[in-house]
């Protein structure tokens, strides 16, 4: 299908994926403003059940789970026991015996090792990736043509909440409302016997509202734009969910022992060297690792993503930065084939809508 739409493609994570169909302006502008699907079947889905399954992912993971409920999704990361990031990830909770954890398509054996190395009370794990596909209906319209497709009203969800359901005839299909572009929309889960039907209907129930297939390129421009950060550019195993502003989903709360707390409590008390920050420019396009410069060209950092806007017509993007330049307003700038050019520090999302 991706062949027959136009996608040009790539190999990706092991997978061969549309990096574009269009044009990545294009598709980034349709997503913004009416609505795209993107072929996320890549992504690694784990399912983690039995009494000690809670347990497990508390343990595992910086975010408190405790607050979740049923159908509820929370945002989070794997720390690696060494102050670094195994992965980032959605926990869904299905019942407090019952978890499924979506995780990095590049990491899905890495995560796979490590979830099953510390799963020392015998929860019941299960590996789905190889059998689950996934769509993600991105941007303001994808609830109201998705509606089209099953009988459960999903226009109304709440953000980071998710429902099973029939849909476009399918039974037990997970829907949820998540994504990686700020858009709004949904993502949807079922089994790759149902990924062709599934996927032809999507495109039709939004063929009225403008749809049209997403690729690749313009999934990073979009989460950019947002300062979502991408696993093997702007976390890694080497940089700290406090480095990297993710302090929101790192909870220090009673009972949340979590591996790596008492390194992040000590990182926070004693304060960081470096932080994740975004800046934008007014000339110039900054790409993955452009140095970061004060003026007079001492090296005070480095670019993990960049790109042009697509909506803002300038260049944007994040890296980690002394934490003397962080502030918000601060001039900083970005060596361009040996030229500084200036940028200045922001605060997030730089895209507001």
């Amino acid at each position: 299908m991706h062949h027959d739409m136009g996608g040009k493609m790539v190999p990706f994570a092991g997978f061969e994926m549309p990096v574009q169909f269009e044009g990545i302006n294009i598709e980034h502008e349709t997503v913004r403003l009416k609505l795209g699907v993107f072929d996320v079947s890549h992504m690694g889905e784990f399912w983690v059940e039995g009494p000690n399954a809670g347990e497990l992912v508390q343990r595992l993971t910086t975010n408190d789970i405790s607050v979740l409920y049923d159908g509820k999704i929370q945002y989070t990361c794997f720390p690696n026991g060494k102050g670094g990031i195994v992965d980032d990830l959605l926990v869904y909770r299905f019942n407090a015996e019952k978890y499924l954890l979506v995780v990095n398509a590049a990491n899905i054996d890495k995560d796979w090792a490590w979830v099953n190395e510390n799963n020392h009370k015998g929860a019941i794990l299960e590996n789905a990736s190889d059998a689950t596909s996934q769509l993600a209906v991105q941007g303001p319209l994808a609830l109201e043509a998705m509606q089209k497709l099953t009988d459960t009203p999903i226009t109304d969800m709440e953000y980071y909440t998710f429902k099973m359901l029939t849909f476009a005839g399918i039974e037990n299909v997970l829907l949820s409302t998540t994504g990686y572009t700020g858009a709004g929309g949904c993502e949807i889960y079922f089994r790759n016997e149902d990924s062709e039907k599934i996927y032809k209907a999507v495109l039709e129930a939004g063929a009225e509202f403008g749809i049209k297939p997403i690729g690749l390129a313009a999934r990073d421009t979009l989460r950019l734009e947002m300062g979502f950060c991408l696993y093997g550019n702007d976390i890694n195993d080497s940089t700290s969910p406090l480095e990297a502003g993710l302090g929101w989903i790192t909870k220090f709360t009673d009972g949340n022992n979590f591996v790596d707390r008492e390194v992040m409590e000590a990182l926070k008390v004693n304060g960081l060297s470096k932080m994740l920050k975004a800046f934008e420019m007014e000339k110039g396009i900054p790409r993955q690792h452009y140095e970061i410069c004060a003026e007079d060209g001492r090296q005070i950092g480095e670019v993990t993503s960049g790109t042009m806007s697509p909506m803002l017509k300038k260049g944007i993007g994040m890296g980690y930065i002394d934490k003397d330049f962080s502030k918000i307003g601060t001039q900083i700038f970005i060596k361009v084939r040996e030229k500084l050019m200036p940028a200045t520090v922001v605060k997030l999302p730089f895209y507001k809508g």
